[in-house]
């Protein structure tokens, strides 16, 4: 079983991360999915799309669920049946969930492209990091900011959030591996803890209110 790596946030909130490499057949044993699910993986016409789906299935078998406590909401948002928070992400073959008793939170892995430096105006003022000693470095720090603004949408996911104009991560050293961040919206501020690690050309970034 490929669970790549577990982090203990803190003494509420725990994250998990898979790397998906086994065949479709192997991952459905011991996976039971909802009539709903089955719907949305039946309609999946990728396979590496369903085995990402699988693989999420054994990651909340990780904490004690099954698919039948995993619940969406009308905007398409995760939720757990017993009021735990829970938030997913996938890309391409690397899956995760982070899980907190406690308080809400968010999670994204994106790979790291350069792809990013041409979408980069339109979620960060693009020029705070041209100071940068090159472009992979460039390139680093914006996957980890567009990141943060994923993983704050997910837990804010309020329709008219811009990742540009409301939400704001404050600069940081690649080394420290976290750094602060702020929603202002609708005349309200609130605060959270970005923490972030990069593996095998990705990065993964987790959000909570958490910011020591």
């Amino acid at each position: 079983m490929p669970l790549y790596k577990t982090i203990t946030v803190n003494e509420q909130t725990s994250l998990a991360i898979w790397k998906v490499e086994e065949s479709e057949d192997d991952l459905w044993k011991g996976i039971e999915l909802t009539t709903h699910c089955q719907n949305r993986f039946n309609g999946m016409k990728s396979e590496l799309h369903r085995r990402a789906f699988l693989s999420i299935r054994h990651l909340l078998a990780k904490y004690g669920y099954e698919d039948a406590d995993l619940v969406y909401d009308e905007k398409g948002k995760p939720h757990l049946k017993d009021g735990n928070f829970i938030s997913i992400t996938h890309s391409h073959n690397f899956t995760g969930v982070i899980i907190s008793t406690a308080e809400e939170v968010g999670i994204d892995i994106e790979m790291q492209r350069d792809k990013i430096l041409r979408i980069a105006n339109k979620f960060t003022q693009f020029e705070e990091y041209r100071t940068l000693a090159n472009t992979a470095a460039i390139i680093r720090k914006l996957t980890i900011v567009w990141g943060a603004k994923e993983s704050l949408y997910k837990i804010y996911g309020h329709k008219g959030l811009s990742f540009l104009h409301h939400i704001n991560v404050k600069d940081f050293m690649f080394d420290n591996n976290k750094t602060t961040a702020q929603i202002i919206f609708e005349g309200k501020s609130s605060m959270y803890g970005i923490r972030f690690l990069e593996f095998e050309n990705f990065t993964c970034v987790y959000a909570t209110r958490d910011n020591e």
